[in-house]
């Protein structure tokens, strides 16, 4: 068990689908293991500093190996574990999974700004499907002090209310928090 675990699952906001996050401290850093089921079968590691900032992003679809493999060093240089550089993921602080509520916690976690401010994030956005991964910019403004405000560059917006980990409740019409 590590340190501090915490868990958390979710639903589809209509009630499709299952994820089981486990979150906790170890080694200097935290992990994050989210194994989602009931449509996207997929299995995703998060390892971040003891400061929240990105280190790996691990994404398994149906192998015993990731599928993507994607790690960031201390001077922001992205690459994959096969040793491929990634320059067009340079200064994204953040990795962003759509099928997943979790993502959102990293900016949140990492940006710890009073209500009333906003941080803007650049984001590897990760298409699950494809194994794509794109640079985006984000926007979170902290409404209040379990409330957030995302934003993304296509327009879409979200109001998100978070707990005291910064773990999502609700993401309306999206996601619903069920433990």
């Amino acid at each position: 068990m590590r340190e501090q675990e915490i868990t958390a699952e979710w639903s589809g906001w209509d009630g499709s689908g299952h994820e089981l996050l486990t979150l906790g401290f170890e080694t200097g850093g935290w992990t994050a293991d989210g194994v989602l089921t009931g449509g996207d079968d997929i299995h995703y590691v998060v390892r971040l500093d003891e400061r929240w900032r990105l280190r790996q992003f691990l994404l398994f679809r149906d192998l015993p190996e990731p599928d993507l493999w994607l790690g960031v060093d201390e001077q922001g240089r992205w690459g994959e574990v096969n040793g491929a550089h990634r320059p067009e993921l340079a200064g994204c602080t953040a990795v962003d999974l759509a099928c997943t509520p979790f993502t959102n916690t990293l900016p949140i976690r990492r940006h710890r700004i009073e209500v009333g401010d906003h941080a803007e994030v650049l984001v590897a956005r990760v298409d699950h499907e494809t194994l794509g991964v794109t640079p985006e910019r984000q926007r979170y403004t902290r409404l209040a002090p379990y409330r957030w405000r995302y934003e993304d560059e296509s327009g879409f917006s979200a109001e998100l209310e978070v707990d005291d980990q910064g773990l999502v409740r609700d993401y309306p019409e999206l996601f619903r928090r069920l433990v």
